[in-house]
């Protein structure tokens, strides 16, 4: 079997949500909660590969993105200027605050290098502006995703040194849900259901993917990519609640380099760091991109990439990003509030792809089962519902 039915365009998917949010919000829950929410990601993994599917059909079938996808389908001027209303508002916002989370984790990682500075966001920024301006980010981008998937084998690793306990990682596949871990059980899924990732999935799909494929080879590439990522996650989990650091919290990058110690010894800093830059900096170069084609999809900018509107679009989310992040604020916060963002936004990307995905005038013969929308459905419905618990208990 040719390796691409197996890395393809998911893999940029499970690289993008293997970032700095994941790294770190796996890690808060290991450390604070052990291996209890180990459940809540299994479920986002489930979810990943249930919602991905559907943008990587529709992107093979239609040959379009999600936003294009929506152009074609909604047809009323009423619920069009409605739903595009939404999507819109719903990545710019999500994607703003993905990116002050992507940039404040790419700090962490600076400051574990190189010492803690005003300038890191600003340099951090700056880079991922050229890089966006110019195009000339494919390169990089690859070398700084071979990066983060060397430290993803870190953990890996570290997971298997620190001998954790089985018995209580299989407890932690038992759902359990409190007042107390709620928030963290919405930063897991954000971290990992990335609504985004719908976006940049379909289209990169649909690029790829012109002729000599199959939806078979597409699905079987979807779950083999996700699965590794979720596998990550979860080792993640279990080296943050097994190294037995005597952490209480994360508030620094060099609280999250300790777990890295059983494998790494005094290099886990510079380790952590150049994984936490990598993934931050990688991420902030396709959050802006992503608002940026579902803008392109939805309003049919004429010039494609190079208009003016696609350029404004990445521009706005990377400077509400740096704004966000230069405030102050403790970047451990910053990326925790993009994960929890992510997880209330995602029931409402998922109804309209949903929605696309069951239009029979662009997918044809590939319209959703109806075990496809049951199990979407349950998906929507179950994160609605915790979204709703947690924003009750905020406000």
């Amino acid at each position: 079997m040719r390796l691409n039915k197996y890395f393809g365009p998911s893999t940029l998917v499970t690289a993008a949500f293997i970032g700095p949010g994941t790294i770190m919000t796996c890690s808060m829950a290991g450390i604070e909660t052990g291996y209890s929410l180990i459940w809540a990601l299994i479920f986002s993994i489930f979810a990943t590969i249930i919602l991905q599917e559907m943008a990587a059909r529709l992107g093979f079938i239609t040959q379009s993105g999600l936003g294009e996808a929506l152009n074609k389908s909604l047809i009323k001027p009423v619920s069009r200027i409605i739903a595009f209303m939404i999507v819109i508002g719903a990545i710019l916002i999500g994607n703003a605050a993905y990116e002050a989370g992507n940039i404040a984790g790419s700090v962490l990682g600076a400051e574990l290098i190189f010492g803690a500075s005003n300038w890191h966001p600003w340099i951090i920024g700056g880079l991922a502006f050229v890089l966006l301006l110019y195009g000339k980010y494919k390169w990089v981008e690859r070398t700084l995703i071979a990066l983060v998937l060397f430290m993803s084998l870190c953990f890996l690793i570290t997971c298997i040194i620190v001998k954790p306990d089985l018995a209580a990682i299989i407890e932690g596949f038992i759902p359990s849900l409190s007042d107390g871990n709620i928030l963290l059980v919405m930063a897991l899924i954000g971290t990992t259901v990335v609504p985004y990732n719908l976006f940049l999935h379909a289209s990169a799909i649909s690029k790829k993917y012109k002729t000599g494929a199959s939806l078979t080879d597409i699905r079987i590439e979807n779950f083999v990519s996700i699965l590794l990522g979720g596998l990550i996650s979860i080792c993640i989990v279990i080296v943050a609640a097994s190294a037995q650091s005597g952490i209480g919290s994360i508030e620094s990058g060099k609280d999250l380099a300790m777990q890295l110690e059983p494998l790494a010894g005094k290099t886990a800093s510079y380790l952590m760091g150049l994984g936490l830059w990598s993934a931050g900096l990688s991420s902030a170069l396709t959050a802006p991109l992503a608002a940026a084609y579902a803008a392109k999809g939805i309003f049919d900018f004429e010039k494609g990439d190079g208009s003016i509107y696609f350029k404004l679009t990445w521009l706005v989310v990377l400077l509400s990003g740096l704004i966000v992040i230069s405030q102050g604020y403790q970047p451990t916060l910053v990326i925790k509030f993009a994960q929890i963002m992510n997880a209330v936004l995602l029931p409402f990307i998922s109804f309209f792809l949903i929605y696309a995905c069951n239009q029979p005038s662009i997918m044809r013969k590939e319209v959703n089962s109806l075990r496809q929308n049951i199990l979407s459905g349950l998906v929507i419905i179950i994160t609605l519902l915790i979204s709703i618990k947690s924003l009750w208990l905020l406000f």
